[in-house]
C-alpha cells in the first residue's frame, strides 16, 4: 500500500493542484474546476440541482446559521476557557484544541503519552475552568464498579437502603489510568459514557448535563493492565496523543517552577458557567454543514473500509476493521465544533481534516502485518485523505 508521510496534527493543508491551462488571448478568465459552480447561459453561475443558496464562502447558508451575538457569546467562553488551560499546562496546543472540541461536542477523549506529559494536569485545568463538579478516580485492578457508579448502603435505624451516588456522577470525570481497571469495571463505565445514566439496585439515575469523561492511559506499561475493548475505544469521541514539548516550552515548565507558579490559577478569572457550556453545545448542533462536506464525510469513511470513490490500494492489506458509522458522525460533529471555535457557523472540509487523527485514529483495526511492519493509523488515515478528493 502506497502510503504518504505523515503530516503534522492539525495541519489541514490540501492537496496540490494541477496547474491550470492559459486562457486563449481575448477570452474572459471562468470560474472552472472541481470547487467551481456550474456555469450557465453567458457565463453566469447557476446553483445545482436541489442544492441550496449559499453565502459566499463556498459551504456557507444563504441565512446565518448563528447569530453574531451567539457568536461572539461563543468566542469569549472559548477564550476564558483558554486562558486557563494555558496558565496551568504549558504548549501543547493541539491537546487544548482537542478537550475545547471535545467539550463543544459533548463527547469524552482518551488521552495517552508516556508519563510526565501533563495528561492529569490538563484534564484537572479544564475542569477547573468550568464551575461544575469534578471527580478523580484512579483506577486499579481491584477497583469495582459499585466504586464507580456508586451503591447501596443499609441504614439501621430506618431499616431501609439509600443510595450513594458515585464519582462518575459529575459534569468532569477523570480516569486516571483507565487500562488498569479491570474487565468488568470498564464496562460499568459503557453505559455511563454512551447512555449517561447509571443503574444501582434497579434504579436509574441520570448523570449531570454537562457529562465528560478525560481518561487516560500509559502505553509502555503492560504489567497489571487490561486492554481497552473495541466497543469502550469507540465510545470516546476522541484519542489525542501527546508528545514531547519543545526545548522553549520545557524552558517555560522550569521557569514556572522556580517561580512558584507552576500550577497557576486554580479558579477561572472569568467564571464560565454550566449553562454557559450547555449554550456552547448548542451553538454546535446549530453550525451548518453543506451536502457536499456531509458526502466528503461519508466517502472519507467508505474509503476506510476498503470501498469509497477512491480505494486506496491494498488497504485491505493493513486494515482489519475500518471506521463505523460512529466515526461519521463524529467526523461531523468535531468538524461543527471546529468551526464554532474559530467563529464561523458553518463547516468546510478544512474542519473535518484538522481534527483526523483524532477522530479516526482509534476507530481503525490494524492486521497483524500492519503492526509488525510498524505501520501507525496516522498513516492510514493520511493515506486516506489524500485519496479522496475534497469538494
Amino acid at each position: 500500500m502506497s502510503i504518504p508521510p505523515t503530516q503534522q496534527p492539525g495541519s489541514s493543508a490540501r492537496p496540490p493542484a494541477p496547474p491550470a491551462r492559459p486562457a486563449p488571448q481575448g477570452s474572459a478568465p471562468s470560474a472552472s474546476g472541481p470547487g467551481a459552480p456550474p456555469q450557465g447561459v453567458q457565463g453566469q453561475a447557476v446553483q445545482g440541482h436541489g442544492a441550496p443558496a449559499r453565502r459566499p464562502g463556498g459551504f456557507a447558508p444563504a441565512a446565518r446559521a448563528i447569530s453574531p451575538g451567539d457568536l461572539e457569546r461563543s468566542g469569549a467562553i472559548v477564550s476564558t476557557i483558554t486562558k486557563v488551560f494555558q496558565s496551568r499546562v504549558v504548549g501543547q496546543e493541539n491537546l487544548r484544541l482537542s478537550l475545547l472540541t471535545a467539550l463543544a461536542a459533548g463527547g469524552h477523549v482518551l488521552l495517552e503519552s508516556v508519563p510526565g506529559l501533563a495528561k492529569t494536569t490538563a484534564a484537572s485545568a479544564l475542569a477547573s475552568s468550568i464551575t461544575g463538579s469534578f471527580a478523580r478516580i484512579q483506577c486499579t485492578p481491584d477497583l469495582m464498579p459499585n466504586d464507580i457508579i456508586g451503591t447501596q448502603i443499609f441504614n439501621y435505624g430506618s431499616g431501609t437502603f439509600t443510595t450513594q451516588l458515585g464519582p462518575v456522577h459529575a459534569n468532569v470525570v477523570l480516569l486516571d489510568e483507565i487500562n488498569r481497571s479491570s474487565a468488568k469495571t470498564q464496562s460499568a463505565m459503557l453505559e455511563a459514557m454512551q447512555e449517561r445514566q447509571t443503574s444501582i439496585g434497579g434504579e436509574v439515575y441520570r448523570l449531570p448535563e454537562p457529562f465528560m469523561v478525560l481518561a487516560t492511559q500509559n502505553p509502555i506499561e503492560e504489567e497489571g493492565t487490561y486492554v481497552l475493548p473495541e466497543a469502550q475505544m469507540d465510545r470516546f469521541l476522541m484519542k489525542e496523543i501527546l508528545t514531547y514539548p519543545r526545548p522553549a516550552e520545557e524552558h517555560e515548565i522550569l521557569d514556572r517552577s522556580t517561580a512558584g507558579s507552576l500550577t497557576g490559577p486554580r479558579e477561572a478569572v472569568g467564571t464560565v458557567t454550566l449553562e454557559d457550556v450547555r449554550f456552547l453545545q448548542q451553538m454546535v448542533d446549530q453550525v451548518y454543514v453543506d451536502p457536499a462536506v456531509k458526502r466528503y464525510i461519508i466517502d472519507l469513511v467508505f474509503t476506510t473500509r476498503g470501498s469509497g470513490p477512491r480505494p486506496v490500494p491494498n488497504l485491505t492489506q493493513s486494515v482489519r476493521v475500518g471506521a463505523s458509522p460512529r466515526g461519521s458522525l463524529a467526523l461531523m460533529r468535531v468538524g461543527q465544533a471546529h468551526a464554532l471555535l474559530h467563529g464561523r457557523d458553518y463547516v468546510t472540509p478544512d474542519d473535518v481534516r484538522a481534527m483526523r487523527y483524532g477522530v479516526l485514529r482509534h476507530r481503525l483495526v490494524l492486521t497483524f502485518d500492519a503492526l509488525a511492519s510498524g505501520i501507525k493509523p496516522e498513516q492510514i488515515i493520511d493515506a486516506v485523505f489524500h485519496a479522496v478528493p475534497m469538494p
